[in-house]
């Protein structure tokens, strides 16, 4: 039986603070770790500023490149926020208030005594067609259109919405890793490493060099969704690194 192909993704961080440095992205790592779980393989990961253009060319050819594209960022009530303005340029939709959302909305302000204006209504513009992605933590939804996931920017938001957006998506059996400590630096294990490699093509070995306070090593890391292939791999690298 021909091995299924699992999931592909990418990450579209939309945000001219991430770009500047001002703000330091905290999504990224926790939306890797999120996809490993489910055996989603998260392929490309791309910054874009606030600019309608950037953003609708990303959200085309990511989209149309891997099986899944999560965005986050830029669905706030500022001017700023055209996340949602831009995807439904990509998809060639309408894009008006969404009234579920609205009431989701009035009911959070109602409890907190907020008053509703035109800004905060921005956060209910949703793309036509569109499915909402429930928020626990500040209430205003993100919403999933084709394969587009487009969540908050805000790390604690963001991290509530995609408990939600997990359960949507198209799972595969996950990655399994062993890690390998050299010993030694790059150099002196790269042939080796690289002859494991080409001996065991179901297994991916990444090899990562740092400074241990006394000189260079190197950590190697395998992994595999075929415990066996990976079992073999593992130990043909300690037998490999053993006889240097």
């Amino acid at each position: 039986m021909p091995e299924t192909k699992p999931p592909t993704a990418a990450v579209l961080v939309i945000g001219d603070e991430i770009l500047s440095g001002r703000t330091k992205d905290k999504n990224i790592g926790f939306i890797a770790d999120t996809l490993t779980d489910v055996g989603i393989d998260l392929e490309e990961v791309r910054i874009v500023a606030d600019r309608e253009d950037a953003i609708v060319e990303a959200v085309r050819a990511l989209s149309a490149k891997y099986d899944v594209l999560l965005t986050t960022g830029g669905i706030g009530p500022t001017h700023d926020d055209i996340t949602a303005d831009c995807v439904a340029k990509a998809f060639g939709v309408p894009i008006g208030h969404h009234p579920e959302a609205v009431a989701i909305l009035q009911a959070n302000w109602k409890k907190r005594n907020i008053v509703p204006n035109e800004a905060r209504l921005r956060m209910a513009r949703i793309p036509e067609g569109a499915e909402l992605i429930p928020n626990v933590v500040s209430a205003a939804p993100g919403f999933r259109i084709g394969n587009v996931y487009v969540m908050a920017g805000v790390p604690a938001i963001m991290q509530a919405m995609m408990d939600e957006v997990v359960k949507r998506l198209p799972v595969s059996q996950p990655l399994i890793s062993e890690t390998i400590e050299a010993g030694r630096g790059e150099g002196d294990i790269a042939v080796a490493a690289a002859k494991v490699q080409a001996d065991n093509p179901a297994v991916r070995i990444g090899s990562y060099p740092y400074h241990d306070g006394n000189g260079f090593v190197t950590r190697l890391v395998l992994r595999s969704r075929d415990a066996a292939a990976l079992a073999e791999a593992r130990r043909a690298m300690s037998e490999a690194l053993a006889g240097l």
